[in-house]
């Protein structure tokens, strides 16, 4: 089964798993660090997306295979034996361990086919379209099932799929290791088809439709992917899930294609792009949009918050001395100083902060480019003269210094 596995997809198994485990790790070490809080946090985290994803899983996939299991067609060796048969053969080729059950779908003219698990059942579903192309091709339909035995064959199971999945939410590596699966498979697929003449032209149908398919020429695909190493058709198949047709076209055509190099600069912009699965690379943009924007909602207020707290922070420091003068002044004449400089106090701070007092009631204000701190005297009972502040209009609680909060 060694030369069925694409050589890419050998590579970045390994270094998804790896990166992934890490990923793993250094987030397990930070929440380790963080205390038996942040652990029990965690912990309650997990379990309750578990539980809530396990029930999910269950409720859409059931509903899936529900739907498939009452409303598509069961192959078996009395339904439609001669696709059975093709199972079969492919099975036995691929040294498949249990065979999955077949359903033909009806795809409203859309030529696909798919696999999918379910509680320790595996199942391959073709499309009608698939069918309906393939009939004059026997050995055409094989190439289908044994893609998507490939599948079923490549699937991880979901503790790999878990350590894996992080490494394969990064930029460029999460839609790579979906291509090279996907051209694992159709090695898997060329392996149950006739020849890799018949086999190309099987993936030709997914282009060129269901009737076209057996007329056009493979050297035809050749110019094309030739042709195909420009930046933007570089930077779009980095973010694909599927490698381009054309190219899986000349990959089972020919023993050793000749494939042109992605324009190099493609890699550069494709690093910014957050792989998004089959969504597509425009979802993958707007993760980062939505990603920038909730950063941007939440990162400036409070860094305009910050300055105005520093500012304001700054003022109550500069301007202690003045109280304190102003409460000396106050309990050796036993009255209120009718201006600053009569109680020894410069209206202006070496910061550049104005200060301004009110007669009446010894209110003292300090003004800045951010606002203004008004404080307030207030007599105890035992005769101690303590202060209060407080921000001036527009200005925020969270902006106030820590002691005027």
């Amino acid at each position: 089964m060694g030369d069925k596995v694409f050589p890419r997809d050998r590579v970045l198994t390994v270094l998804s798993m790896v990166l992934g485990v890490l990923i793993w790790a250094a987030i397990l070490a930070a929440i380790w660090h963080g205390g038996t809080k942040a652990v029990a946090s965690a912990a309650g985290a997990v379990i309750t997306v578990a539980l809530i994803g396990a029930i999910a899983y269950v409720f859409v996939k059931s509903a899936a295979i529900s739907h498939l299991r009452g409303n598509a067609t069961e192959v078996t060796e009395h339904q439609l034996p001669d696709l059975h048969g093709q199972l079969a053969v492919c099975c036995e080729a691929l040294q498949v361990p249990e065979t999955p059950t077949m359903y033909v779908l009806n795809g409203n003219g859309v030529m696909n086919a798919f696999a999918t698990w379910f509680l320790g059942r595996k199942y391959v579903i073709l499309l009608s379209g698939v069918v309906d192309a393939m009939e004059g091709s026997p050995n055409g339909v094989r190439f289908y099932i044994g893609h998507e035995l490939g599948h079923v064959l490549r699937h991880d199971n979901w503790l790999l799929a878990l350590l894996r999945w992080p490494a394969l939410r990064l930029p460029i590596l999460g839609a790579a290791f979906s291509r090279a699966r996907e051209s694992t498979c159709d090695r898997h697929g060329l392996a149950c088809s006739q020849s890799p003449e018949v086999a190309a032209r099987s993936l030709a149908a997914l282009s060129a439709g269901a009737k076209s398919w057996a007329t056009v020429t493979m050297e035809g695909y050749r110019r094309q992917v030739a042709a195909a190493r420009g930046f933007w058709i570089s930077f779009h198949e980095l973010l694909a899930s599927y490698p381009w047709t054309a190219k899986r076209v000349i990959r089972v055509l020919d023993l050793h294609p000749v494939i042109p190099h992605r324009n190099p600069l493609a890699y550069v912009l494709a690093a910014f792009v957050p792989y998004a699965g089959r969504m597509g690379a425009g979802i993958g943009l707007l993760i980062y949009v939505y990603l920038i924007g909730i950063c941007a909602a939440i990162g400036i207020p409070a860094y305009q918050d910050y300055t105005v707290r520093a500012v304001l922070t700054a003022a109550d420091i500069e301007s202690q001395t003045a109280r304190q003068q102003l409460v000396s002044y106050y309990l050796a004449q036993k009255a209120i100083p009718q201006s600053l400089s009569e109680a020894g106090v410069t209206d202006q701070l070496p910061n550049g902060v104005q200060l301004s007092l009110d007669t009446q009631h010894m209110v003292l204000t300090a003004h800045t480019k951010k606002g203004d701190l008004v404080f307030t005297p207030r007599r105890q009972t035992d005769g101690e003269i303590t202060w209060s502040c407080s921000g001036s209009e527009g200005i925020k609680p969270q902006q106030l210094p820590l002691d005027c909060r």
